[in-house]
């Protein structure tokens, strides 16, 4: 696996002894539930244009896909579907053609489409769930697979998944079988039966409401909700864990050779396991339709990181871009540079600023605001400074610049060879000052205020200042190690972006808390652009 842990893992609450866990797939372990609904989309809208009037014929949206189709058979879902806008069916035949005339015609019509796009565009897996099945492997945890769909099989082995399991119960054992489709439990208790353990220490990871439905019903061990779109409470009526990704789960072994599972905090996730935000289905779950607020770093988000960061300078594009969002949603660059520096950086502009991690704020108003956490710390900072600048002399590259709430060491300059050194000198002044704490960045160690204040508590400082309200979905993109904190933060309730070059191994290897990624600059205009079109 490629996702590693950031330390300690806490959890949230004790649970059930595990032996097995019971995966479903769509949405789950592939990403083709955005597929499965494109194709619903495409077939119910078609249907209900030619056979709805009024509010009956309104388009198919996502909230109709989690209610009624979501998890289920495709014939039972045609049927629930169609029943929710008053409309009836004769139920037909399943070898009926592909028409409108049936229940099975229209849904034979679905699969006709899912199997045409399968076949153009491929099927892409969830690699966070890839990590965490290794990591449940790797503790002697066994694992299935189950599906509502007769082309489960085709599916995995077009997402490479296919070998991660000993067991798949699906469609197809549905039709042989008879047994009913969820919310019945009964595709889980095959599943488990045929692995052999009791359902009692079995898991169940499901994405859709009627997935975890059946898992309570089936008195599994530990139902587990994926909330793909921030709308957690359906799942949490029936699951004892909601997390967004396979990512925040975390897998202990116990004692008698079983295992728990909990919430790891922060999830485990390299930057090269997450999708692209621009074609990322659950990205647009995340933020279409919702009202949002738009937080940026600016140095290598807004901007290339540049040799000498007063070169950092962002485009006319760029700035463009900025203004055009900031009329549609509440628009802040939260940035480590000082308050001046990054409002003269950027230009100005109808947007909060936020410098120095957050403790020094201005308004679009013009109101300034400074955090008073950081300043006791001031004047140790001083002392710092003129310590290191004394002490670091020697080392080719490095320099020092204190900022009004931090002091930081830049080595972007410095040969590889002399950065160990650097940071023990670094290391050894900031054990002498019990005011102050270390942070790493991008050829930067940083000396800050050792208070409870980073970027992510500046996020949520900054939405109650501009006065958001709770349904708010925040969208924070960054690029450094420095903006962990917020993705951290935003993690259950809005959605984190982190830029990263897909040609350097070592940024694409960094373990991260962000939901999706951008390669460059150039596609955070492109996303912010979207982001306009959405707000």
């Amino acid at each position: 696996m490629t996702g590693c842990s950031f330390g300690d893992v806490p959890m949230d609450s004790p649970n059930n002894p595990i032996d097995a866990v019971i995966f479903d797939t769509d949405g789950v372990v592939t990403r083709t539930a955005s597929v499965h609904f494109a194709a619903w989309k495409r077939v119910f809208d078609t249907f209900l244009s030619s056979h709805a009037r009024g509010d009956a014929a309104a388009e198919f949206t996502d909230a109709d896909y989690r209610h009624h189709v979501d998890g289920i058979g495709r014939y039972d879902g045609v049927d629930a579907m169609l029943r929710s806008r008053g409309i009836i069916l004769p139920w037909g035949d399943p070898q009926d053609p592909p028409g409108d005339t049936t229940v099975c015609a229209v849904a034979n019509t679905k699969n006709e489409a899912f199997e045409q796009t399968v076949a153009r565009d491929g099927v892409r897996a969830y690699e966070t769930t890839r990590g965490f099945i290794d990591r449940l492997h790797a503790a002697g945890i066994r694992t299935a697979v189950i599906s509502a769909s007769r082309n489960c099989r085709m599916v995995l082995e077009a997402a490479g998944m296919d070998d991660l399991f000993e067991v798949r119960v699906d469609g197809l054992d549905q039709a042989e079988l008879g047994f009913p489709g969820k919310p019945a439990p009964d595709v889980f208790e095959l599943a488990a039966e045929r692995l052999g353990v009791e359902p009692s220490r079995a898991a169940v990871v499901e994405d859709a409401i009627s997935g975890v439905s059946a898992g309570r019903a089936g008195g599994f061990g530990l139902v587990i909700g994926l909330d793909r779109s921030l709308n957690p409470a359906p799942l949490a009526e029936h699951a004892d864990l909601v997390v967004p990704d396979a990512a925040d789960l975390e897998v202990l072994t116990l004692s008698d050779g079983s295992g728990a599972i909990g919430i790891a905090s922060p999830p485990r996730c390299s930057i090269s396991e997450l999708p692209e935000a621009l074609d990322d289905h659950d990205f647009s779950r995340r933020t279409e339709g919702r009202s949002l607020a738009v937080f940026l770093d600016y140095d290598g988000t807004l901007t290339p990181v540049v040799p000498r960061p007063e070169d950092a300078r962002i485009s006319p594009e760029m700035h463009r871009t900025l203004v055009d969002l900031s009329e549609r949603v509440p628009v802040a660059i939260v940035s480590g540079r000082d308050l001046q520096d990054v409002i003269a950086m950027v230009g100005g502009g109808p947007f909060w600023f936020s410098g120095s991690h957050g403790f020094d704020v201005l308004s679009p108003d013009g109101d300034r605001i400074e955090v008073d956490l950081g300043a006791a710390s001031r004047p140790v900072l001083d002392t710092a400074s003129t310590a290191l600048e004394a002490a670091i002399g020697h080392i080719s590259g490095a320099w020092v610049e204190r900022k009004r709430f931090a002091t930081a060491v830049h080595y972007r300059a410095t040969p590889e060879e002399m950065v160990d050194e650097l940071a023990g000198i670094v290391g050894a002044e900031v054990s002498r000052h019990e005011e102050l704490r270390l942070a790493g960045g991008k050829k930067i160690f940083e000396l800050r205020p050792a208070v409870d204040w980073h970027k992510g508590r500046a996020i949520t400082w900054l939405m109650d200042a501009m006065g958001l309200e709770e349904d708010v979905v925040a969208v924070f993109v960054g690029d450094d190690l420095t903006d962990e904190d917020g993705f951290v933060e935003l993690r259950n309730s809005g959605v984190g972006v982190v830029v990263a070059d897909p040609g350097d191994p070592e940024a694409m290897g960094r373990n991260t808390a962000a939901m999706d990624r951008v390669d460059d600059p150039d596609r955070v205009a492109a996303l912010l652009d979207t982001l306009g079109a959405r707000g």
